[in-house]
């Protein structure tokens, strides 16, 4: 009866799990459509839940988003906290995953190669969410805005991703920095202690 109820769990759960993956991605209902072959309204009643996910719907849609079919079920954990990451190469830098699931924050180490963008002033992107990063080794060129700042290891920036941003590796070595970016807007909290009073 529980494994029932982990099925069912795990079933309803894929709707919002595929609306949020598409929405993060910005891709429309219809674009989603015309990429997998699926009709319309089938993706929106799996979307809504009212259409039951088969395994002829998820693979085309899996392939679609870039992801594992295990990452779009987001089927019951095994026990292992273990994350196995699926390195991938994006507008020429390696993004390696450090979270599992969809939606939510997204946990990446990016790796930029040396000399990745430098020279001329990058061309700037803009997109909804906030992002938080942390250098571990390296240069890392910042654009942000009218900031031109070049972050070194250990230094941490933060900032909502509406602001136009580019990143470039000005050194002769690659750069290697964490970044957190939730596309709903999710800012990093930070807990400190409080200061001692009286000192």
């Amino acid at each position: 009866m529980a494994d029932d109820d982990d099925f069912a769990k795990v079933l309803t759960s894929v709707g919002p799990r595929l609306r949020a993956l598409r929405q993060a991605k910005g891709t429309t209902l219809s674009q989603l459509s015309e990429t997998t072959g699926i009709s319309l309204s089938t993706l929106s009643r799996l979307e809504s839940g009212q259409r039951k996910p088969t395994l002829e719907l998820l693979l085309p849609l899996a392939k679609a988003h870039g992801v594992q079919l295990d990452e779009l079920v987001d089927a019951p954990t095994t026990g292992d906290p273990r994350v196995h990451p699926r390195p991938f190469t994006r507008f020429g830098q390696v993004f390696v995953p450090l979270t599992r699931h969809l939606g939510g924050l997204h946990a990446y180490k990016q790796i930029l190669p040396a000399g990745h963008g430098d020279g001329e002033r990058p061309t700037q992107q803009t997109h909804e969410g906030y992002e938080w990063l942390y250098v571990l080794s390296g240069r890392l060129r910042l654009v942000l805005g009218e900031h031109d700042l070049v972050l070194t290891a250990g230094e941490v920036a933060e900032f909502d991703t509406r602001t136009p941003h580019a990143f470039t590796n000005p050194g002769p070595h690659p750069v290697e920095f964490l970044s957190l970016f939730g596309a709903q807007g999710e800012r990093m909290h930070v807990r400190a202690k409080p200061t001692a009073t009286g000192t």
